[in-house]
């Protein structure tokens, strides 16, 4: 496989850059989503004067500290959706990859469990140190080492973060079982109605809620057959994300497989 071609050889080996440049359209497309709708869904009011959330900061952080978040918490909003929308783009996309890194980090301030903010912010770090990010929407593929280090990057974080989930899941009696996944969706479709922004945040389809939804013996083993699915493509999925990045590129000379000093320059 070429992650492993690529550790052999220092990181020198070449690969494509042209998948670099479409994960970095990707992912700024889905950042620029997320962050606009979080707009959304009760994010523009968090930390307003006299919500639960600015006491809780202020019980954290102190009065002086959470008003200086809440001050900043807006305009952030705004900052980190524009960057994402720029990175997505191609315009100075690593201005733009250090602007959406600021507001992704802010949100570790103020969530109880920001798995996903993790995963985020390491995702653009892995970004931050390729050689050649791009520009626009124009993906041109060939053979280079710029990106290698980067890829090579994006691979441990995600084959790190789907192994520890599945880890996780297998740990738990009660997610093997199904019971965990068969209480959400039946406590969901109980209390539905009384949730906030129950129309988009805790979206489950109606199918799902009518024929999964009763904590029956049918509905928990249905669960467990999804759990074990589950556990078992978080295992899988890694491994064969990385094996279908081979570089199908012909050698390159000696002088194009050179250590990133010789690779694209920071401009990119």
């Amino acid at each position: 496989m070429w992650f492993f071609d690529a550790l052999a050889s220092g990181c020198t080996h070449p690969t494509d850059p042209g998948r670099l440049k479409w994960f970095r359209i990707i992912f700024g497309t889905v950042l620029t989503a997320r962050f606009a709708l979080a707009l959304g869904q009760g994010g523009w009011d968090r930390l307003a004067p006299g919500s639960l959330s600015l006491h809780l900061a202020e019980q954290r952080y102190g009065p002086r500290r959470a008003r200086l978040l809440a001050g900043v918490y807006r305009p952030a909003l705004i900052a980190r959706t524009a960057g994402a929308l720029a990175l997505a783009l191609g315009l100075v996309p690593r201005l733009a990859l250090l602007t959406v890194l600021a507001g992704a980090a802010m949100e570790l301030l103020y969530l109880k469990s920001p798995n996903a903010v993790r995963y985020t912010l390491l995702t653009e770090t892995a970004l931050l140190v390729a050689g050649g990010l791009g520009h626009g929407l124009v993906v041109e593929h060939g053979a280079s080492p710029a990106n290698t280090w980067a890829q090579c990057l994006l691979v441990l974080i995600t084959t790190d973060i789907y192994r520890n989930s599945a880890w996780q899941k297998l740990r738990s009696p009660q997610f093997r079982s199904g019971l965990y996944l068969a209480q959400w969706v039946h406590t969901y479709t109980q209390v539905r109605e009384h949730l906030p922004h129950c129309r988009g945040q805790y979206a489950v389809p109606a199918l799902v809620r009518r024929h999964l939804g009763h904590l029956t013996d049918r509905d928990i083993r249905t669960w467990r057959l999804i759990a074990a699915t589950v556990i078992a493509a978080e295992f899988a999925l890694p491994p064969r994300c990385s094996s279908s990045r081979r570089c199908r590129t012909p050698s390159l000379p000696a002088s194009r497989c050179a250590p990133r000093s010789a690779a694209s320059g920071p401009g990119s």
